[in-house]
């Protein structure tokens, strides 16, 4: 460390374009995606947070600022354009989905991309970028402060680097590999700790998912599989909803007009079948997939690692199988989900944005799905995955579009209050939007003329400040309503597939079920039989027997509950 000289006296105006110098190569990206409102603005926080740690080299050595400024100019300035050229192309923010993604290109599809997205906007954009980075680099000059200062600026501003790790090591009581994650996932705004952090959790949820898929390849094919289709060319559809419950669709008896689209495809399309107590049995999107796209179920948690997924049964009755997804990738929450995912031939992914709270529409994946339906392929079984109405709700459909339609408390059949309002208007506009989704998605598989059918339902729903005494927003399985296990369940069959699979479906459109035996119904559906399928658990089989319909945590031994049993 140099000591000031009497020539050299602190100035803010160094301290100040010094520190805008190194923030700029995080937080402009920050900034604009916070302004744009495509996320919120904890991204601009962090990344204000995490850039401060260049000024302690230069404070400590204030005579080679200008080569400190330089070499890390160069390697965060460089490693920064990386992440504003994602930014531009895909209106996403890097994140380790993205090195996934990465890793399942080959050098032909790299070339294209290169090809297709460099584009004059793109070049225009970096030079502009680059031309300010420079600017602020000519600006660049000592800021001389006394030793002390020098030291206790510094430690100030690593404690408050650290403090998340400090937090949740000392407050929350967390392991320190937990207390690591949350300050790496607090880092991974600002470079280069964003390349680092997203690196290393990409590696960890590679392994763990690499694991999953390990066991998977080795489990046994389901015995005595018949297809009744034999080799009819046919398309058949599911797509998953997220967070949305029926309770708040229009379709369903809701006082407000969030479904407008499918009631009038449902008009035109006879028929479309409207299932009407349909719940899911968790209210976690992981943890009910793992029971509905396997034989898992309430009382047998652990089956989906020992029995053939729903995409195994598909795969080995001679389908070739796609998955479209809107939800992130690998993330720590859904590595499960990619696991599912890896299982189907191919698999096309939409959403590799960093932060789940960031404006990513569903109806990024129609032109997907027209493609997969143009394919020449027989049979054809494809799973769509929505974002749908996951929070945060003001997310998850366009700003100051059709469906940012409600504003005010008209319509709402209870009195709310004022602070309650605005998050239960976004969630309402959020079904509206997936209304639109949904819809377009039959419309869609119907132009196609394809020879098939469609299944629609939601995960789980959520509730929104519904139930009495109107207080909770979420989810919460150890203190579950209604509102959170209550899911839309829909079915379309094409004409050309009623015609030879003549039903009374109509007819069981009330019955009582759950989504953690859907393998079933789609067996049922799909005309396929084996030794696991039991046709009681089918919703549009003459033979299904009403059984209770158990919702919460299997793992913990009182966590089980009858819904029917819980206060409307």
């Amino acid at each position: 460390m140099q000591a000031p000289k009497e020539n050299q006296k602190f100035s803010w105006s160094a301290l100040l374009f010094v520190t805008l110098f190194f923030a700029y190569f995080s937080c402009a990206l920050q900034l604009f995606i916070f302004l744009s409102g495509h996320s919120s603005i904890n991204g601009l926080r962090d990344s204000v947070i995490y850039s401060l740690i260049w000024l302690i080299p230069v404070l400590l050595f204030p005579n080679y600022t200008r080569k400190i400024a330089t070499v890390l100019g160069l390697i965060i300035g460089g490693l920064s354009l990386i992440f504003v050229s994602y930014f531009v192309i895909y209106k996403q923010e890097f994140s380790q989905s993205v090195f996934f993604v990465m890793a399942e290109s080959n050098f032909n599809e790299s070339h294209e991309f290169i090809q297709q997205y460099l584009s004059i906007k793109l070049v225009v954009v970096l030079i502009l970028y680059i031309l300010i980075g420079i600017i602020l680099w000519k600006q660049v000059k000592p800021i001389y402060v006394q030793n002390k200062t020098k030291l206790i600026v510094s430690l100030l501003i690593l404690i408050y680097a650290l403090m998340p790790l400090g937090i949740s090591l000392v407050v929350k009581k967390a392991s320190f590999e937990k207390a690591s994650f949350h300050l790496l996932s607090r880092m991974e705004t600002t470079v280069p700790w964003q390349l680092i952090s997203h690196y290393l959790a990409y590696r960890s949820q590679l392994s763990e998912m690499e694991s999953i898929l390990a066991n998977y390849d080795v489990l046994p094919p389901l015995e005595n599989l018949k297809d009744a289709n034999g080799n009819t060319p046919r398309t058949l559809v599911l797509i998953i909803g997220e967070s949305t419950t029926r309770n708040r669709m229009g379709i369903y008896g809701y006082a407000r007009n969030t479904t407008p689209q499918i009631e009038q495809f449902q008009k035109e399309n006879p028929n479309l079948l409207v299932f009407n107590d349909v719940v899911s049995s968790r209210p976690y999107t992981i943890e009910i997939l793992q029971q509905a796209l396997t034989f898992a179920d309430e009382h047998h948690p652990d089956l989906y690692l020992k029995k053939p997924s729903l995409i195994h049964l598909m795969r080995q009755a001679g389908y070739k199988t796609y998955w479209i997804t809107n939800q992130q990738t690998i993330t720590k929450r859904n590595t499960m989900l990619t696991m599912f995912s890896k299982q189907t031939d191919e698999q096309i992914y939409l959403n590799n944005d960093r932060n789940q709270s960031s404006r990513q529409y569903d109806e990024s994946v129609f032109e997907p799905f027209k493609k997969v339906l143009a394919e020449p392929v027989a049979k054809k079984f494809v799973i769509i995955h929505l974002l749908g109405t996951h929070m945060k709700y003001e997310f998850r459909y366009p700003k100051n579009s059709q469906y940012d339609q409600f504003k005010d408390n008209t319509g709402i059949p209870f009195k709310i209050d004022d602070d309650k309002l605005n998050s239960y208007n976004n969630y309402d506009n959020a079904v509206s939007y997936n209304d639109f989704v949904t819809t377009n998605l039959f419309d869609i598989f119907k132009k196609s003329k394809q020879n098939g059918f469609m299944l629609y339902f939601s995960d789980h729903g959520e509730d929104v400040y519904e139930t009495p005494p109107h207080d909770i927003l979420g989810r919460n399985e150890k203190a579950p309503t209604k509102t959170m296990y209550t899911v839309p369940f829909m079915i379309w069959l094409s004409p050309s597939w009623i015609q030879t699979h003549p039903n009374n479906y109509q007819t069981y459109v009330n019955r009582k079920y759950s989504t953690q035996d859907l393998i079933h119904t789609w067996s049922d559906l799909a005309g396929l039989t084996y030794q696991l399928y039991e046709p009681e658990k089918s919703i549009v089989n003459p033979e299904f027997k009403q059984s209770t319909r158990w919702i919460g945590d299997p793992y913990d031994k009182k966590g089980l509950l009858d819904i029917d049993k819980l206060p409307n």
